[in-house]
């Protein structure tokens, strides 16, 4: 079915008794926001969308949901764009991607092994340092939060630990093997190969103003990497998504089973060259204190911990990248980022010592702020 054809034949028509035919009037989008009834092409997030291929059935829906109109003079369907700059809405929250196209994996995969699948967690980035004598190296990661931000721990940006002879210079998506030129999975027909990763350019670093590269208790450890292009979405690198419904907003994390995925430190090499994830419980905070009191760090609520189990851990490599969970809208099942790895017990995987993550509900009206188109 094309483009046109979809979006025509939906009978859901939003506010269409009210819109002017080629005018830009306001509405709502089908996961509640505001925003302009504009050509489709004009709006970067649905536009993007309906490129992709395959495209899942909730993809689907939410673009039919998303019409408002039909223009006679072009003959192109009008949709109802959040990240329009002229809706009125705070000036980041438009620009972060709706459920449906943030938190989907091309085919979702939410247990398995120590390895991750090709496909799985397409959001990961790898943070690369320019370093003396044109070398250039992999330290920390992060995680695509929309077309133009990557999320990650501000201990990764301005850190005290940071050779002041390195440059964070790029973020690298779409990788899955380091040690490759072309990454692919299988054997045989089965054979499974992603494009070539992409390097881009940041263009700005903003740490949290609050964050205190010096401090103990490392809190506010949350930064943006805005990017210098607009990144397309493809199977492999796709957005996650931002604990944004109330109903995430007081989700408690004690015992709920979250993954943290990443190219860290492993039993038996400093660093994989494959993706790796690993499974951790939430920890309370009082038991999480109980044990780094020890040293004299007092976690507070913008932080939570996870794990504590033998050999199950984020680790150095992983620094500043996501801690996720999965959720459900409807009949959509996402993951969402529920934190950044901050910091842990030296040697990591230890039995008894949670990782300490920063709690990314607390910033989402922070990150929001601060995003521009």
């Amino acid at each position: 079915m094309g483009t046109i054809s979809l979006l025509k034949s939906s009978c859901l028509l939003l506010l269409i008794a009210t819109l002017l035919v080629d005018g830009q009037q306001t509405c709502t989008a089908p996961d509640g926001k505001a925003g302009n009834c504009i050509l489709l092409r004009l709006c970067d997030t649905l536009f993007t969308l309906i490129k992709k291929k395959p495209l899942l059935q909730e993809e689907r829906n939410f673009l039919s949901q998303s019409q408002c109109g039909w223009s006679r003079e072009e003959n192109h369907p009008l949709v109802c764009c959040s990240d329009s700059l002229d809706a009125p809405v705070r000036v980041g929250e438009s620009l972060l991607p709706p459920v449906g196209v943030c938190g989907i994996q091309t085919s979702d995969r939410i247990v398995g092994g120590v390895n991750t699948k090709i496909d799985e967690f397409p959001w990961l980035a790898l943070l690369k340092y320019a370093k003396p004598n044109n070398i250039f190296g992999f330290h920390c990661g992060g995680a695509l939060i929309n077309n133009r931000y990557v999320a990650t721990a501000s201990h990764c940006v301005n850190g005290k630990d940071i050779p002041t002879t390195w440059d964070l210079a790029e973020v690298r998506l779409g990788e899955w093997d380091t040690s490759t030129d072309q990454d692919c999975e299988g054997v045989g027909v089965d054979v499974d190969c992603s494009p070539d990763p992409i390097d881009v350019v940041i263009e700005r670093k903003i740490p949290h103003p609050e964050y205190n590269p010096h401090a103990l208790e490392q809190y506010n450890d949350i930064a943006l990497l805005r990017l210098e292009r607009r990144i397309d979405y493809t199977d492999f690198i796709k957005p996650i998504c931002l604990p944004r419904t109330q109903d995430l907003k007081v989700r408690e994390t004690i015992g709920q089973k979250f993954q943290v995925a990443g190219w860290g430190r492993t039993a038996t090499a400093r660093y994989s060259n494959v993706k790796q994830k690993v499974g951790v419980d939430g920890i309370g905070l009082p038991q999480c204190n109980s044990v780094y009191q020890q040293e004299r760090v007092t976690l507070v609520e913008r932080q939570l911990c996870a794990g504590g189990q033998a050999g199950k851990d984020s680790c150095q490599g992983d620094s500043g990248g996501p801690l996720m969970g999965v959720a459900q809208n409807a009949n959509v099942q996402y993951w969402y980022l529920v934190g950044l790895v901050s910091f842990g017990p030296t040697p990591c995987g230890q039995e008894g010592w949670p990782g300490v993550y920063t709690n990314v509900v607390k910033y989402v009206d922070w990150i929001e702020a601060t995003l521009e188109q």
